[in-house]
């Protein structure tokens, strides 16, 4: 997936002269992450990879620039026709991984072009902007700050995140 996302992109050394050149944006978290970040070398940390949690088998290349931008879905039946080239293997997933290496592109993957837009406070490089959350205290960087009520908020302290402090509720 992430050689033929690269080629298609016009990428040729990801992790040498390339590799500020690009972002990838991946759609699950499972294992084909992993594998995406060890082959082209982006990571979370370095603001070239993107997690857009769509639990889909796919990953966006996006070449920073020359703008073109290709998705690529890896294919549900390819799988099942994995199977075809190894019938000796008893174990499906030991076929699968042999049959994955042998297999061409076009019966492993579905191509398209896509466009992509990017904020320029999600470009790599360092933070933009820094403010400091009203509520909170704590500092949010890169424009993901919430207004509400005339104050600047983080995402949690305005009611949008995935955790909540525990109550202290005095009896």
């Amino acid at each position: 997936m992430s050689m033929l996302g690269l080629r298609e992109i016009g990428i040729k050394d990801p992790k040498g002269k390339d590799k500020k050149n690009f972002i990838v944006f991946v759609e699950i978290d499972r294992c084909a992450t992993d594998a995406v970040q060890s082959v082209t070398g982006c990571s979370l940390g370095h603001r070239t990879m993107k997690f857009i949690d769509y639990g889909k088998m796919a990953a966006t290349f996006l070449n920073l620039k020359t703008g073109k931008a290709v998705r690529v879905i890896a294919k549900e039946e390819s799988r099942h026709k994995a199977k075809e080239y190894f019938q000796e293997i008893g174990n499906k997933y030991t076929a699968q991984l042999e049959a994955y290496k042998i297999m061409p592109d076009e019966e492993l993957f579905e191509v398209m072009e896509v466009n992509v837009k990017i904020n320029t406070e999600d470009m790599p490089g360092r933070p933009l902007k820094r403010v400091k959350c009203d509520s909170c205290g704590e500092y949010v960087q890169d424009s993901r700050e919430v207004y509400k009520d005339g104050k600047v908020v983080c995402k949690s302290c305005a009611g949008c995140g995935y955790y909540e402090l525990p109550r202290k509720d005095i009896f």
